[in-house]
């Protein structure tokens, strides 16, 4: 009935309860893990603990991914703080479609929402193989066309 993606479910959903609430009482932990097993048991009935719906399979290549998405953020934290804070403020936005080759729902969703946590860009629309994205600045719309960050997401995927 209960395979080890649910188990990982209820894992993770208890683990980050214990982190974010800070109290080791009793009753409250008990209140935790109740709470923690009746939200699996629901995802469970409703046939979402799949790869889709609980990617586990991605986590650990994900957590190499982390780190350099942040160092991305940071350098688009700067440039956008750059434009933004220059006295003529260039801005030279605009729009366009960009390579997606994810071969899963997860990885193209990864990819957009990993575009759109990037200041300055936000991905539009997700279709398979492409994603419309608005960036503040073209040097933004060429540096995702050279493809560095689709080939990482698509990394996050592994092989076919």
């Amino acid at each position: 009935m209960f395979s080890a993606r649910t188990f990982s479910l209820f894992a993770i959903l208890f683990g980050t309860w214990l982190l974010l609430s800070g109290h080791w009482d009793p009753l409250l932990v008990t209140s935790g893990a109740i709470s923690s097993l009746l939200v699996v048991v629901i995802a469970h009935r409703m046939d979402i603990t799949d790869g889709e719906g609980h990617p586990i399979q991605l986590a650990w290549r994900f957590l190499l991914y982390i780190p350099w998405l942040a160092w991305q953020i940071v350098l688009s934290n700067l440039t956008v703080a750059r434009i933004i804070l220059s006295p003529r403020m260039k801005l030279d936005a605009g729009c366009d479609w960009v390579d997606a080759s994810q071969k899963t729902t997860v990885g193209l969703v990864a990819y957009a929402n990993s575009i759109t946590l990037t200041p300055g860009t936000v991905s539009l629309s997700v279709h398979p193989g492409r994603i419309h994205v608005h960036a503040l600045s073209r040097a933004g719309l060429e540096e995702l066309k050279r493809g560095n960050m689709d080939r990482r997401v698509r990394a996050i995927e592994g092989k076919d």
